[in-house]
């Protein structure tokens, strides 16, 4: 072979050599870049999805929750922090939205009986559920002191009820008679007729549930 074809050899391979070279840098590279976008395709879609409010709201067991809380002073002996130092019926006569329970009690003589007893809940009609009484009716039951009493003491039970108790229950009161919850988050009914608006508002020695009902014992 002479020296023109040797160097026309070499040139040949070098160029096959090079073409391969170009052919295999072409190749790994496509490859990674398919590599990270499946990766990347592998992320997202093994990412959790949590759309916006998908968590169910559910109270606090520390705080109180449900729309009338609003109406609860913010400062002084009212307030939230005012009415969890004192016991429960000098806590609700320095609430103005109880003003007409804080009559009631006043006029069945449960000031000491609610003041004295430990370990209490007490579902607390606002002064709106007192103004869905008829006047005459209530007037009547205001100047009733057995009546009174009989619907006053069915508003209470004879233990601190948490926020998951107001879920679904039957307890005794201390008219003798039982009451019921249910309910779930934010939303709860007691005897199915009253709404639990205001929820675990707390006195020295009773939770309060302020409701939007008066409750009559079932042999009123």
């Amino acid at each position: 072979m002479n020296a023109t074809s040797r160097r026309a050899g070499r040139i040949a391979i070098a160029t096959a050599a090079a073409a391969t070279l170009a052919m295999t840098a072409a190749a790994c590279s496509g490859g990674s870049s398919g590599s990270k976008g499946s990766s990347s395709s592998t992320t997202a879609s093994s990412a959790p999805s949590t759309p916006a409010g998908s968590t169910a709201a559910m109270p606090s067991a520390d705080k109180p929750f449900g729309p009338a809380c609003s109406t609860i002073p913010k400062t002084g002996k009212g307030s939230f922090n005012g009415m969890a130092t004192d016991p429960v019926a000098t806590a609700a006569s320095n609430n103005p939205a109880l003003s007409t329970l804080v009559t009631a009690v006043k006029k069945a003589g449960l000031v000491d009986t609610l003041n004295s007893a430990q370990n209490i809940t007490v579902f607390a009609p606002d002064n709106a559920a007192f103004a869905k009484l008829p006047k005459a009716t209530l007037a009547k039951v205001l100047a009733n002191k057995a009546m009174l009493t009989k619907i006053l003491t069915y508003h209470v039970v004879g233990k601190q009820l948490a926020v998951s108790d107001l879920a679904s229950g039957t307890y005794p009161t201390l008219e003798k008679q039982n009451l019921m919850t249910s309910g779930s988050g934010m939303s709860y009914k007691v005897n199915n007729t009253a709404n639990v608006v205001c929820g675990n508002v707390k006195t020295a020695n009773a939770n309060v549930e302020i409701i939007d009902t008066v409750l009559m014992p079932p042999s009123s």
